[in-house]
Order: structure tokens, then sequence, then C-alpha cells
């Protein structure tokens, strides 16, 4: 995925809520939309390097989205896609690649079963429907990635809906997207939220298939890269 706006760099200042970052661009404090209402903590601390992607919508009250961020990391640094809308549109153009299920497959976004709606659905050429929720993961210590970084009471809720899905016979995936490259391993987050963490387990039991992948991520794109361990012990 490529984003289509102009793309500035800039340094992190401030952070007032969810929605709201304060940033200096060319030498002038600019407020910013930002693409993530996790809370992010260790990705935007005062001074680190972020990236904005520039509106081209003259009537919105901010002129820019903060997309990504520089994490430092000992003497070096990763760079790491923020951008919460971005999982399901890089994981979109990697299942019309054909990389999951092959190319003669119809994909839908946004679909609904029970009491939930799941990112995607892709039915196959015998027309049997896979259900696969993609969840984004920012969250690094130690090239180990968590998720989630903030208590998901919806995560927990779509997890259980992809195992009744399983057990109606529809085929149910989870696609953890990891937002950086050169990860070691996911866990859950189990000291944030060993709800979430204890429904991948009883998902993994009742045989929904649980993948993650990491990331390419450069200033203005995000590509799905490779396969990352999964480790729900």
């Amino acid at each position: 995925m490529k984003y289509k706006g102009r793309i500035k760099e800039g340094v992190f200042l401030s952070r007032p809520n969810r929605f709201i970052a304060y940033v200096m661009v060319d030498g002038r404090e600019e407020k910013c939309h930002v693409k993530n209402t996790g809370r992010c903590r260790e990705l935007l601390v005062p001074g680190c390097k972020v990236y904005l992607e520039e509106s081209e919508n003259p009537n919105r009250s901010t002129r820019f989205d903060l997309v990504a961020t520089e994490k430092k990391i000992g003497d070096s640094s990763i760079l790491i896609n923020m951008d919460s809308q971005a999982p399901n549109s890089v994981v979109e153009e990697w299942l019309r690649k054909g990389e999951l299920f092959g190319e003669k497959i119809e994909v839908k976004r946004e679909v609904t079963y029970s009491d939930s709606r799941f990112d995607f659905s892709i039915t196959d050429e015998s027309g049997r429907i896979t259900f696969l929720e993609v969840k984004g993961c920012t969250l690094e210590k130690n090239g180990v990635v968590m998720f989630p970084d903030a208590p998901t009471e919806r995560g927990v809720k779509h997890v259980k809906e992809l195992i009744k899905a399983k057990k109606e016979g529809y085929g149910a995936y989870i696609l953890i997207l990891v937002q950086m490259c050169g990860v070691k391993y996911f866990v859950p987050n189990w000291d944030t939220h060993p709800a979430f963490g204890e429904a991948l387990r009883e998902a993994e039991r009742n045989g929904v298939v649980i993948l993650c992948y990491d990331s390419i991520v450069t200033s203005d794109s995000i590509t799905l890269f490779k396969s990352v361990p999964v480790v729900l012990s």
C-alpha cells in the first residue's frame, strides 16, 4: 500500500488526546490527526521523528495525518507504520494477489456475521466462505511484538465469533499484521488484556488459523513481507 498524499518529515512534540498530535514541520508547529487511537506511548516520544501524509482537502481542520514514526533501539532505529487503517488495505492487496487462497477468489470487506462484522470474507472456487479478521500490531519490546496495547473487548468478541463461525462450517482466520520489519515472534499482551490471549488459545484449539506477518515499511508505503512465529503458550 502506497500513500497518495505527499509525505513530510516532522518532529513529534505532544499528543493532548487520542486524535491529535502537535508536530514541528518545516520550522512551525502543526496540529495533526493521529491515525491510531491506541496508546502508542512507546512510539510517540517527544523529539522522535515522525512522517505525515499531507491532505489535499482544504476544508480539513488538520493539514496532516501522522502515519509513521521512528523508534530508537539502541544505537539504531526502526521505522514503524502506526496508521490503524493501513493493515486492512495491505492485507487486501496481498489476498488479491492470490498469496493465501489462490487467485480465483472473491474478496469482500466489512462483512456482517451474527453479531459481528469481520474485516474480510473470501469465497473460493467451490463456494466455501472464509472469514478473516485483521489486527494491526505496533507494540514491540526487545524484538517481540504484542497485541493489544490497550484492553479490547471488541477484539475478544471478534475472536469468539470466529470460533462460532468455524463450528458452523466456515473457514476462520486471524491475521496479525506487524507494522514493522525484523521482529522475532508474536505473543498476546498478557499483562494488558489476558482475556484476549485466552481467546486466541481457545480459537487455536477450535481450528481457527492464526497467522502473523511483518511488513516492509517506508515513509510512504507499507507492504506485507514474511511470516512471524506465533507463541500462545
